[in-house]
């Protein structure tokens, strides 16, 4: 099992990644985004390598997401970067347009380690997330997910399975069928 993830932030350490995701798509949409203007932290956790997935959602549906698993990049630059490429590059959706950033909510999930699921019974809805994979097939969904749609968690891994386009119950197979592979992480989510 994931060990418990746990990482130190400050409500101003959490609006500061908020203002960042924002501020960049903000700016982006004007025409005068620039990486190198971007304030830069106080906090040392923010300047931390660590992945991110941002989450924009408008009218209380998804309207763009996409993360990093890990990353070497400071987390407030990766927060950036993500906001940016959920807003303008999510393949799922149109990039996104000025008209709707006023009605945008941001969700910042920040990634913890990665590790083989080898006891799918002993996923916690709402705690971990999960990525499942087969050869170049690669489904993951964060820890929220399962909670905003009232999963339990054989429909969670069944849900993961069908984003990465395997069958549903592949999970059962994983670690026992060559190349079927289920992992998970936590994450802190604001």
């Amino acid at each position: 099992m994931p060990q418990n993830f746990t990482l130190e932030l400050s409500a101003p350490d959490k609006d500061f990644l908020l203002s960042i995701a924002k501020l960049s798509i903000s700016r982006a949409l004007k025409g005068s985004f620039d990486e190198a203007a971007l304030p830069v932290p106080e906090s040392s956790v923010l300047s931390a390598p660590l992945g991110a997935f941002v989450t924009l959602k408008k009218e209380g549906r998804l309207r763009g997401c996409i993360g990093r698993l890990q990353e070497e990049a400071p987390l407030y630059l990766t927060v950036s970067r993500m906001a940016l490429a959920a807003a303008f590059n999510d393949p799922r959706f149109p990039a996104l347009q000025s008209g709707e950033f006023a009605e945008l909510e941001f969700d910042i999930s920040i990634m913890g380690p990665i590790t083989a699921c080898r006891e799918p019974e002993n996923v916690v809805i709402g705690r971990h997330g999960l990525i499942m994979k087969q050869g170049n097939r690669q489904g993951l969904l964060l820890p929220q997910v399962p909670v905003e749609w009232n999963w339990n968690r054989e429909e969670f891994l069944a849900a993961t399975c069908n984003k990465a386009g395997l069958q549903q119950n592949a999970w059962q197979q994983a670690w026992k069928q060559d190349g079927v592979e289920l992992y998970w992480f936590e994450a802190v989510v604001i």
